[in-house]
């Protein structure tokens, strides 16, 4: 079986500049998606896609392989994960190359490791065609408000006496890694086959890193995490 990694990371990011190779703890933070991958020895290709020559030189010291950058189509706002990944492909394909399954890490992923990685793919079966990361909802949602007309009600009713122990828990999408065969992908358009297993990842792995202060909280999940 063949598979690829590709980690997307364009230089255009706003909230935080130049995001993807920001110093996390001592080196670009990309650079821990690289090598997460590479060493889960899964994978034929490692590979960044971007449309930076800065991101491209960082990613290939760090072991990734860029054997062409993005293309303006897929490097704009208003691109999706699933564009890049179907150019990506498209490109090998042109070359020669195809592959059985297809692997997206964020390039702004710290806590992906390969044993993480390595969960997820053995998932992989004859009934499951897709994995992704997901983390239980901190609160429970079911007990969750709103404001309507200056009042504060709950916004499913039912659960106003129920106790959060009680309550089936409830999950979200990490954001760290996807993992599909590319049949399925294509199918789907996206990691979201029509059989989709997940990989539960505790909150001391999962941190949205969207403005300064999530930087920071992620810096110190991560010092705490490698301490236990």
């Amino acid at each position: 079986m063949k598979n690829i990694c590709i980690i997307p990371a364009r230089g255009g990011s706003k909230r935080i500049p130049r995001k993807n190779i920001k110093d996390f703890l001592g080196k670009p933070i990309i650079a821990y998606s690289i090598e997460a991958a590479l060493k889960s020895g899964i994978f034929d290709e490692v590979m960044v896609s971007t449309d930076d020559e800065e991101i491209a030189s960082i990613a290939r010291q760090y072991g990734a392989s860029i054997p062409f950058m993005r293309s303006d189509e897929t490097a704009n706002d208003f691109a999706t994960t699933a564009d890049v990944i179907n150019e990506v492909l498209i490109e090998y394909e042109r070359g020669g190359k195809t592959f059985e399954t297809v692997t997206c890490i964020y390039s702004t992923a710290p806590f992906v490791t390969s044993d993480r990685i390595a969960e997820a793919f053995g998932k992989l079966n004859d009934t499951v065609d897709s994995v992704f990361t997901m983390v239980q909802y901190s609160y429970p949602p079911q007990r969750a408000l709103h404001e309507v007309n200056g009042m504060v009600t709950m916004l499913h009713p039912k659960y106003r006496l129920s106790r959060s122990q009680d309550l089936e828990p409830i999950y979200h999408d990490a954001g760290q890694f996807y993992i599909s065969t590319v049949q399925s992908f294509r199918k789907a358009n996206g990691f979201w086959g029509e059989n989709t297993a997940g990989i539960i990842l505790s909150e001391l792995e999962v941190q949205d890193l969207d403005t300064p202060t999530d930087w920071a909280l992620a810096e110190m999940k991560y010092k705490l995490k490698s301490k236990q």
